[in-house]
């Protein structure tokens, strides 16, 4: 498949298993999951057929690893980054001592004052490394990269999760907790 077919299809299923399901009929189960079977039907319902094999390369190949499937293969869901209602399942885990937070320039000032807030999202993200923070601070601008205490935070009470695909997720960033890193 070829690179515009991946990421067109990549986009289609992130607006659909994370923000508007209902747009083409389906319904995300808890966990987020939806039977593969149903999601197919309704992309080709909706003039948008994704072929199983294509599907599987797009799971298999996305490089942030947006998606997967369940153990047994029949199930899909988006890993994070929902702005609809549904319990992700998530557990409590504990995070390393330092996580990563990347973001546009033109959000610096607000965010030194008010912290990282997870906005229309269930959570805020957090990357483990820095090279991750750059990418996602570069899709809002001139990327800036805030360092998260994340060993402060959880003495301070703060409950954080990891998705499927490693990223780190929390509800909010209270200031103290933050420094600016580039």
């Amino acid at each position: 498949m070829n690179n515009s077919r991946t990421v067109k299809i990549s986009r289609y299923l992130s607006r659909h298993l994370r923000h508007a399901p209902e747009r083409i009929g389906i319904k995300l189960a808890p966990g987020g999951w939806v039977p593969v079977s149903e999601l197919l039907a309704a992309c080709q319902k909706h003039n948008f057929a994704i072929q199983l094999a294509e599907l599987k390369e797009v799971v298999a190949e996305n490089d942030k690893q947006r998606f997967s499937f369940d153990e047994t293969g029949t199930l899909i869901r988006a890993n994070q980054g929902h702005s609809v209602e549904i319990d992700l399942q998530l557990e409590p885990a504990v995070p390393p001592d330092i996580l990563y937070h990347g973001t546009g320039s033109g959000a610096v000032e607000s965010i030194l004052k008010q912290g990282i807030s997870k906005m229309s999202r269930h959570h805020v993200h957090l990357s483990a490394d820095i090279q991750t923070a750059r990418k996602v601070g570069a899709r809002h601008g001139n990327p800036a990269i805030f360092t998260v205490d994340c060993a402060a935070m959880q003495r301070g009470g703060h409950t954080f999760y990891c998705s499927e695909n490693n990223v780190w997720l929390v509800d909010f960033v209270p200031p103290k907790y933050l420094k600016l890193s580039y």
